[in-house]
């Protein structure tokens, strides 16, 4: 079948093209190399006896590390959930045309985007040294009551150690809702203003929704650094999440490489389902932003082509 004996509705329809792909051996070669270097090493691992995969078998499933894993998660959820919250207040201070609310955030992202997290960490371990006791009360008159921090429980330090990485967290949150609320164009707002929307109803409607689309991705990848990052709470010091459960072992046992490996191992998983969970979530915010057209758009589109052709005729 050619172009020229092929018409319909007196278009000439084009001749079908032949594609041949096109080879790539080297792309056969690499993917060679590479999987006899995987294959090299994992013997090579497999067979040196200073990985104790004996060791790693026992205490993978070790009460103590899913302790850990437990108090990992926890540190996490909590300290993304505050991070979330105050990034969005610290992101609303961001744009207000308020100077003294927009100055007060541009601060707190300085401060605390400025230093590192572990810094953070420590200062907030040292809170007992710098500050005995915490009086609550009128000030510069009668106390309610007062706390001795340095008598708190440990309940204490898992707090400290959730609000440091909160507020660091918070200022990269921060900038992320400033940046997925600025992608939304001002003419949303002015037409949900002019539907009668109030303030709150425009940014829960219109400005919010399509705003995800920017701010989940984003997200997604901060709860996964914020998971790892979990692992530096012993500078407060807190020893009880996943990492710190697992180099208190190897202390005893002598063995950091096993141990190693097998916080490793529950970070990968974690990781992974929270990789999973983010995959979905962005599907669900991309409905309707697909350059795909569906079904019903595409026979609307031929239905207007073929009106197109017969006013043209």
């Amino acid at each position: 079948m050619t172009a020229r004996d092929t018409r319909r509705d007196g278009i000439e329809s084009p001749a079908p093209i032949k594609a041949i792909p096109l080879r790539h051996p080297g792309q056969w070669v690499a993917a060679a190399v590479i999987l006899v270097l995987v294959a090299l090493f994992v013997y090579g691992a497999a067979t040196n006896p200073a990985y104790h995969w004996s060791t790693y078998g026992k205490y993978l499933f070790e009460e103590r590390i899913l302790s850990g894993v437990g108090y990992t998660l926890a540190l996490t959820v909590l300290a993304m959930i505050i991070g979330v919250v105050l990034g969005v207040i610290l992101a609303v201070m961001r744009m207000s045309p308020n100077r003294v609310l927009s100055a007060t955030a541009w601060v707190y992202l300085w401060v605390f985007r400025g230093t590192p997290v572990y810094v953070q960490l420590v200062l907030w371990g040292l809170v007992g040294s710098i500050y005995k006791t915490v009086s609550v009360g009128i000030p510069f008159g009668p106390t309610a009551f007062e706390i001795d921090i340095q008598q708190l429980s440990l309940e204490y330090v898992f707090v400290l150690a959730v609000i440091g990485l909160a507020l660091n967290e918070a200022a990269y949150m921060a900038e992320i809702v400033r940046a997925g609320i600025s992608s939304v164009g001002e003419g949303q707002m002015e037409a949900s203003v002019a539907l009668g929307m109030s303030w709150w109803q425009t940014m829960r409607r219109t400005v919010l929704p399509q705003a995800m689309r920017v701010i989940i991705p984003p997200t997604g990848n901060e709860v996964i650094s914020m998971l790892k990052t979990t692992s530096l709470v012993a500078a407060v010091p807190f020893s009880l999440e996943l990492y710190g459960r697992s180099r208190d072992i190897s202390g005893v046992n002598f063995q950091p490489i096993p141990m190693l490996l097998v916080a490793s191992t529950w970070y990968l998983v974690v990781t992974s389902i929270l990789m999973v969970g983010q995959h979905f979530v962005e599907k669900h915010y991309e409905k309707g932003a697909s350059r795909e057209l569906s079904e019903g758009q595409l026979q609307a589109l031929a239905a207007a082509n073929k009106t197109v052709v017969e006013e043209g005729k």
